[in-house]
């Protein structure tokens, strides 16, 4: 028992930078009965800065301070399609820094306006392939070697994938009781897929690690076919879809990857928010479609976990906007193949 007489004693206490991670496993209970399975989704969104990001958020901004990169007051810029900019902004706040996000202009008006209402500068630029100078993640580089300021970069910043390494992997393997069979996530980075599969895999290398995919991305082309040449559509999914092979991915092998279509993921989340109360955006969706197709072709009895990445509620003005799906072509109450 403690002899700390003073409750209120700073010592025992910390700020939201000390929260970050051990979020719930949710059994997703219309799809784990519909296969057989347990289907697990790690609530993200309970993070302080509301998704799986806050996880790299934390992970680079301690990465730089340990090695002498970030020092009392410094400003943190990076380029991100919005979750890892509120994770910067939200644990940067924290520990007493300013914080500058480039973001390209096709994100939900929700992140951006997040952003700002948390306190970082946001800097909307027109979205640009990662091969052009003025691609978000190049700017966000030029500015912060013009200005002296930390740039997270967290694409290949393997401190990133490190942070899951050390708390994702643990976690699950702690909340299973080491009964996992599969890990499901879709990459944007790449850090929460490498960093948890690894993880898992040095605890039992039988444990498969999944990566779905959505179209006009070129990961399911790079683990399936070895090349990041395909080119096959497009998709609405933010904060996923990645068309090159990052730091944090390299070394990296998979053992199923999954092309998956926009319009399966949204009739996903539409039934876990009415079946199951879970409000989640579409990366959540890609994410569980993965979990699902692994179930179908493993059969009942395994135990496959996966990210549910954010709440659905930065993205009302898009997936949950029945004006917005219909002039996009998409269905909410479309059937999920697989979940009948």
């Amino acid at each position: 028992m403690s002899t700390n007489k003073n409750p209120r004693n700073k010592s025992q206490y910390g700020g939201i930078d000390l929260h970050v991670g051990r979020t719930p496993l949710i059994r997703l209970r219309g799809l784990s009965e519909a296969t057989g399975c347990e289907i697990l989704g790690k609530a993200e969104w309970m993070n302080p800065g509301g998704s799986v990001k806050d996880r790299a958020a934390w992970g680079m901004i301690t990465a730089a301070e340990a090695d002498g990169q970030l020092i009392p007051g410094a400003t943190i810029i990076e380029g991100t399609a919005g979750n890892t900019g509120i994770g910067l902004t939200v644990i940067g706040a924290a520990r007493g820094y300013r914080t500058v996000i480039v973001i390209p202009e096709t994100q939900s008006l929700e992140k951006m306006q997040l952003l700002q209402a948390l306190g970082a500068e946001v800097i909307p630029v027109p979205e640009k392939p990662f091969r052009d100078p003025n691609n978000y993640n190049k700017i966000a580089k030029r500015l912060a070697e013009e200005n002296g300021w930390f740039w997270a970069n967290q694409f290949d910043n393997t401190a990133n994938r490190d942070a899951h390494f050390k708390t994702t992997g643990p976690e699950i393997w702690e909340q299973t009781e080491g009964r996992v069979d599969a890990f499901c996530a879709a990459v944007g980075t790449g850090g929460t897929l490498a960093g948890t599969g690894l993880f898992l895999k040095q605890r039992n290398p039988e444990i498969a690690v999944v990566c779905p995919d959505p179209y006009g991305a070129a990961m399911w082309s790079w683990f399936t076919h070895g090349h990041t040449e395909d080119n096959d559509g497009d998709s609405f999914a933010e904060g996923i879809g990645q068309s090159r092979v990052t730091e944090n991915l390299k070394g990296l092998a998979v053992d199923a990857s999954y092309r998956i279509p926009d319009q399966e993921a949204l009739s996903i989340i539409n039934r876990l928010l009415h079946e199951e109360g879970i409000f989640v955006g579409l990366s959540s969706g890609i994410n569980v479609a993965g979990a699902l197709r692994f179930a179908r072709e493993h059969g009942p009895g395994h135990t496959i976990t996966t990210i549910l990445c954010d709440t659905g509620a930065k993205y009302q003005s898009k997936l949950y906007n029945p004006e917005w799906l219909a002039a996009n072509g998409l269905d909410p109450k479309a059937p999920v193949p697989g979940w009948e």
